[in-house]
């Protein structure tokens, strides 16, 4: 394994963790682009997920046939970034179901 490339990754990693701490803009034209309900938010983080595993797809069938200058390293990262993504999406399904659930209860 190249350690060049999981230091890269573990670099980007590092980045795209400060960019979602990080405050959101004030400029207004800015955060125009962004979702603004939460039903927004889980729907452009599913959209994320769905890409994800689209990407990573692809790349599963374009080394399956061969393509040339394609690592199997680089697919099974994707791979596994897709079902990292995945397995959070669920989570955050699991947890909203249980929080309905407990409404539920609290009203009956």
């Amino acid at each position: 394994m190249n350690v060049q490339r999981m230091q890269d990754l573990v670099s980007q990693m590092r980045a795209l963790a400060a960019e979602a701490s990080a405050k959101p803009p004030a400029d207004p034209s800015a955060t125009a682009a962004a979702p603004s309900s939460f039903a927004g938010s889980l729907q452009a983080a599913l959209a994320g997920v769905n890409q994800q595993m689209g990407h990573a797809d692809a790349l599963q069938q374009a080394f399956a046939s061969g393509q040339p200058g394609l690592s199997l390293s680089d697919v099974m990262l994707a791979g596994q970034k897709a079902s990292l993504s995945f397995q959070a999406a669920l989570q955050v399904r699991n947890k909203l179901v249980s929080a309905y659930q407990d409404i539920m209860n609290i009203q009956a």
